[in-house]
């Protein structure tokens, strides 16, 4: 515990904790600071001024990561035939039908993403309970339930990420790897910030965006000054 203590106070060194950054500012500051042995990953949360008890508030959405996300993602794709032959040499990892329904009925949760045909739903609405609370049921809004099955499996190779606000308001999103060159860290947050602004709900109310914070997987987390995004949305 101590040992974590004195990264993350280094990690602090130049880092006002009462200040907020522009994102240019705050990517650098993140870049220096992270000194861990692995790259690390740098992810977005911004605390939202929604209430998620409520359906009509509800936040969720795709984006495309325009530089992905520096992590090869393993993708589950259930469907039969020729779908199921179009998701294997779109890349996918994991493709069936029944028994491989089966197997993540009895633990098998060895993917990142989890994709199906429309006719593969009624099989698939019965892993709801294991898919479900860790955010990979498939669903026709965040294009994971589709005919274009090459496709969607390309896209989340390519960096098309899910984003959803939980049960305290906040969405998590990896934009990439400390590696990244700062101007494709920027951009990938960007597209974050953008698409979530988009999927503003009618009936939100008041300030939208109440903090956005940026931090690296063993680094500290470095405030943005969300003027600029609460103004777009007045």
């Amino acid at each position: 515990m101590a040992k974590k203590g004195k990264r993350l106070a280094k990690g602090y060194e130049g880092i006002d904790r009462n200040a907020f950054y522009d994102a240019a500012a705050a990517v650098k500051l993140i870049k220096s600071g992270a000194t861990a042995k692995f790259d690390e990953t740098v992810e977005i949360a911004l605390n939202l001024g929604i209430d998620p008890r409520h359906a009509d508030q509800m936040v969720r959405g795709v984006v495309d990561l325009p530089n992905g996300t520096g992590k090869t993602l393993r993708v589950c794709v259930f469907a039969k035939g020729a779908k199921a032959e179009e998701a294997r040499a779109a890349g996918a990892e994991l493709v069936g039908d029944d028994e491989l329904a089966t197997e993540v009925q009895n633990g098998r949760m060895d993917f990142d993403r989890c994709i199906a045909t429309p006719d593969m739903m009624g099989l698939v609405g019965r892993l709801g309970k294991v898919l479900g609370p860790r955010g990979l049921m498939p669903n026709p809004k965040t294009g994971t339930v589709t005919t274009d099955i090459a496709q969607a499996v390309k896209e989340v190779k390519a960096g098309k990420v899910e984003f959803r606000v939980d049960k305290t308001g906040v969405i998590h999103v990896p934009v990439g790897k400390v590696s990244f060159e700062t101007p494709k860290l920027l951009e990938n947050a960007n597209s974050l910030i953008q698409a979530v602004l988009k999927a503003k709900p009618a009936a939100a109310k008041g300030k939208y965006v109440k903090s956005v914070t940026i931090c690296s997987t063993m680094g500290p987390g470095v405030h943005l000054d969300v003027t600029s995004y609460n103004a777009k949305q007045a």
